[in-house]
């Protein structure tokens, strides 16, 4: 019978035990979902404990695949990305969505007619970002799948770092740090929007000083530098990922202005978009 102890313990388990880890692989969100498949908005980690599982999933060049997770196998879903598991044989999987504020955990038994027993965890990501570098530098390896001892590290240290966060929860944040957090969170969903210090300030109800100070005292940064971060963060993301046209990434992003976009960007890099993008593919840029 599954609870709460099989939860961290597995957490542990693969923590510790990397090479019990198998493999890790990716979707996409391409082609558009099939009926009944799973897609929400954050990325996610599905992960087989016991048997094996078949499913449909998307990719990047417009046709589902079908794929076998076994014990120990690992997906990983960016943000968008859908699968649609084939509930026919005996199985327990763990799945553990990113969410903006936390960490949700939840195991599956499956006894091949129907679900045996559902668990269900969550813990908050306050504190350092640690599974934000973690969770980015998985997705920087979507074009690298092969590389797949650095996969195995990556998810063991994942799971490590939410086992820690489950045994020694963050302290509650200051309301400022707090404020912080929620306007980043903010940022971070909507940086795609034409996003001004006014506008979010209005949207906080806060004043565009007080905005700019709480970024200078909480995260010793500029509003408009971290916003342009951002941007120019997913920017690369949409490079390395998709073959966009670099107006319309820049679009995307929230940079009205693609010229400007690609003199921040070469600023920011070193390189222009389309360098940027060719470089990483052929594998001379990280």
């Amino acid at each position: 019978m599954l609870d709460r102890t099989y939860l961290i313990e597995a957490l542990h388990h693969y923590a510790t035990q990397t090479t019990e880890i198998h493999s890790l692989q990716f979707a996409g969100n391409l082609p558009s979902p099939p009926p009944l498949a799973y897609q929400v908005h954050f990325p996610r980690i599905e992960m087989v404990l016991i048997g094996e599982l078949e499913m449909d999933v998307g990719n990047n060049i417009g046709t589902d695949t079908g794929v076998v997770l076994k014990q120990g196998d690992v997906l990983y879903l960016p943000a968008e990305s859908w699968n649609k598991p084939n509930w026919d044989k005996p199985v327990v999987t763990m799945t553990i969505l990113v969410g903006k504020q936390s960490f949700g955990m939840s195991l599956l038994s499956w006894d091949g007619e129907k679900f045996d027993s559902a668990i269900k965890e969550n813990v908050a990501r306050r504190g350092p970002r640690t599974g934000s570098f973690i969770l980015q530098a998985i997705e920087e390896l979507a074009w690298h799948s092969q590389d797949q001892n650095t996969l195995r590290l990556l998810a063991s240290s994942l799971f490590s770092h939410i086992h820690d966060l489950i045994h020694n929860p963050p302290e509650t944040p200051s309301k400022s740090k707090a404020l912080f957090d929620a306007v980043r969170d903010y940022l971070e969903q909507n940086y795609h929007e034409p996003l001004t210090r006014e506008s979010v300030a209005k949207h906080f109800y806060v004043s565009p000083n007080y905005l700019s100070q709480l970024f200078h005292k909480e995260g010793n940064v500029k509003f408009n530098e971290y916003l342009t971060r951002i941007r120019l963060e997913r920017a690369k993301y949409l490079l390395k990922q998709y073959d966009t046209k670099v107006k319309e990434v820049a679009h995307r992003c929230g940079f009205n202005d693609s010229n400007y976009f690609c003199r921040v960007f070469k600023q920011q890099t070193d390189r222009s978009p389309s360098q940027y993008r060719a470089h990483y593919q052929s594998g001379t840029v990280e």
